[in-house]
C-alpha cells in the first residue's frame, strides 16, 4: 500500500456575491474583482478538507494550494496553509487576464503538469460563475479520469480510490484508478478552522511580488530567511502554454449584457399571529400563484 500521496486543490479567492454593487463589472463583461471583497470560494474548503484528511490519515502526504488570480489571491493560500496545507502556487500574469472556464482550466492544467500529483481535488463550482466546468476541463485536458459530485472520499491506496457521490436523487459509491480529479460538492464534510500554531508559523509567508513591495518588512526579511514561508508565484512563461489559449484571446465564453438586479419593497401588510389571518394569507398566495 502506498503511503504518501502528492495532492494539488485547486482553489479560488472568490468576490463575495452577498456584496455586490453597481462597480461589479467591467465594460468588457468581466468581473472587476477590485471592488469586490474577496473570499475562500466555499466549496473549495470542502476539497481543503477532503485532502487534509488523506494527509491526515497518510503522514509524509503533502497537500498544494494552486491557485490562479492577481497577487492578493496569495490570501487564499495563507489561508489553507493555516488549516494544515503545505504550501502553494499562485499562477497570477496579465496573460492570464479575462479567462473564461476554458482557459482558467487550461492554465491549471499546465500548472498541474508541472507539479504532477498523484491527484487533484477542487471544489464543485466557484460561486461568481456556478459554472462547475473547470475541474472536469482540467481532467479533460490532462486525459485523467475524473470523480464528480463527490462526498467522502471512503478508500485510498496505490491502486485507486473509492469515493462517495452525492447525487440529486440518491447516493453513488464509484472506484478510479490514480491519477485522477475529484470535485466535491459543498455538502461534504466543512473545512477545520485555521489553527492557531499554523498562523503563527505560517503568517509571514508570501509571493515574492508582496516581499518585493515591501522589503524592509518583517514578513519579507522572516520569507528570506526560511524556504516555508516562500509562496511560489509562477508566471505564464513558467507553464509552458501555449499563448493563443489564455486570458481573453482563449476566451470562447464572452459576456453580453449584466444587469443589476435590487429588489425593492413595493407594499407591505401587516399580521397578527391569528389563524384566521394567517389562512387568508395562504389563500391569497395560491390565488395570485405566488405559492403552488
Amino acid at each position: 500500500m502506498k503511503k504518501e500521496f502528492k495532492i494539488v486543490v485547486l482553489a479560488k479567492q472568490v468576490p463575495d456575491t452577498r456584496n455586490v454593487g453597481k462597480d461589479a463589472m467591467t465594460p468588457e463583461g468581466t468581473v472587476n474583482r477590485a471592488a469586490l471583497p474577496a473570499i475562500f470560494n466555499p466549496e473549495d474548503l470542502n476539497a481543503l478538507e477532503a485532502a487534509l484528511r488523506i494527509k491526515d490519515k497518510y503522514p509524509g502526504s503533502t497537500v498544494t494550494v494552486l491557485s490562479m488570480g492577481p497577487h492578493r489571491a496569495a490570501e487564499v493560500i495563507r489561508d489553507a496553509m493555516f488549516r494544515g496545507a503545505d504550501g502553494g502556487v499562485l499562477l497570477t500574469d496579465r496573460k492570464f487576464a479575462g479567462a473564461d472556464t476554458l482557459a482558467t482550466s487550461y492554465a491549471l492544467s499546465c500548472a498541474a503538469r508541472k507539479l504532477a500529483p498523484d491527484m487533484i481535488i477542487a471544489g464543485r463550482q466557484a460561486i461568481d460563475g456556478d459554472t462547475a466546468q473547470v475541474g472536469s476541463q482540467v481532467a479533460e485536458k490532462l486525459g485523467w479520469p475524473q470523480v464528480t459530485y463527490a462526498e467522502e472520499i471512503l478508500d485510498l491506496d496505490e491502486k485507486g480510490m473509492t469515493i462517495k457521490r452525492r447525487l440529486e436523487n440518491g447516493i453513488e459509491v464509484v472506484q478510479s484508478p490514480l491519477p485522477l480529479v475529484v470535485t466535491v460538492n459543498g455538502s461534504a464534510a466543512d473545512c477545520r478552522p485555521q489553527n492557531a500554531r499554523r498562523i503563527m508559523k505560517y503568517k509571514y509567508a508570501l509571493i515574492p511580488t508582496e516581499a518585493a513591495a515591501e522589503p524592509a518588512s518583517l514578513a519579507a526579511e522572516m520569507t528570506a530567511k526560511h524556504d516555508y514561508l516562500r509562496i511560489a508565484e509562477w508566471g505564464a512563461d513558467a507553464v509552458d502554454p501555449d499563448p493563443s489559449q489564455l486570458g481573453l484571446e482563449g476566451s470562447p465564453t464572452k459576456v453580453k449584457k449584466i444587469e443589476n438586479v435590487v429588489f425593492q419593497l413595493k407594499e407591505s401588510k401587516c399580521l397578527q399571529c391569528t389563524d384566521d389571518e394567517i389562512n387568508t394569507l395562504i389563500v391569497e398566495l395560491l390565488e395570485t400563484h405566488t405559492l403552488g
